[in-house]
């Protein structure tokens, strides 16, 4: 009985991304989503506001390392002395990114340890990317839907049949997405409330799961000079690590459905 209703499930996905338009977005969710970039944009605004009187045009999203050492190297003598203003614009700028998918928060993981050293840093990426995470699954239970459907209608459809066979082990697959590869982690983010997976095991799976990596790129971060790629990051130990450390936590899971 309960595979059959998971097919059913599966086939309602399929039909509900046929049956959806590309953008069917309702003019009250258009209002949500805006109301949303515009609490960050005023967010930036207000800690912009409060900095001293400079030259800050130096301040962008970094999209390489040259960029990156740049925002470091002006930054370094800000954060001494404007410590709050300058924790306060890196959480707004890590949450907005996480929230809105957009590329980059790599570069703001290795600045956090350039900036903040490996405690302070892993501390400070952990706390940015879960707030991040969720407010992305939020917005995405909002008005998500008819987006995940018209941009991966593949993955959706493996991630909700994977869902909805590890029901009793769900936090244990999570994990496992988490610390590999298999799926983009924005994926897993915007994803994961259409799939039906629920806040509190979501919210688990990103705390824990996104330490070893964030350990990585923070640690990292403080030799930023010698990097020359961000290939560099993650040499065969590093990804070997986090795969054992993947498959470990999705064993108990596989486990369990073998005997069952």
């Amino acid at each position: 009985m309960k595979k059959g209703e998971e097919n059913s499930k599966g086939v309602d996905v399929g039909s509900n991304s046929n049956s959806n338009p590309k953008f069917p977005l309702s003019f009250w969710e258009v209002t949500a989503a805006s109301t949303v970039v515009l609490g960050f944009l005023f967010g930036l605004l207000g800690v912009y506001l409060t900095m001293p009187a400079s030259d800050y045009s130096f301040l962008k999203l970094p999209r390489n390392l040259e960029d990156l050492q740049i925002l470091r190297d002006h930054l370094e003598s800000y954060t001494s002395d404007y410590t709050a203003q300058v924790l306060v614009g890196y959480c707004v700028v890590y949450i907005f990114m996480q929230t809105f998918m957009i590329p980059g928060t790599v570069f703001m993981s290795l600045l956090a340890g350039s900036l903040f050293g490996v405690f302070r840093g892993v501390a400070l990426v952990v706390f940015t990317a879960t707030a991040g995470a969720s407010s992305c699954y939020f917005l995405s239970k909002l008005i998500g839907r008819p987006i995940v459907f018209s941009l991966w209608p593949d993955k959706l459809k493996f991630f909700q049949a994977q869902v909805a066979k590890r029901k009793q082990g769900l936090l244990n697959y999570m994990l496992f997405l988490r610390l590999t590869p298999t799926l983009p982690n924005t994926f897993i983010n915007f994803a994961s409330p259409i799939v039906d997976v629920p806040y509190h095991i979501f919210f688990l799976a990103t705390v824990i799961g996104l330490i070893p990596a964030a350990f990585v790129t923070v640690r990292a971060g403080l030799a930023l000079g010698e990097l020359q790629s961000v290939g560099d990051l993650y040499d065969f130990q590093s990804i070997a690590t986090l795969f054992f450390i993947g498959v470990v936590s999705i064993t108990p899971t596989l486990v369990r459905n073998n005997n069952s």
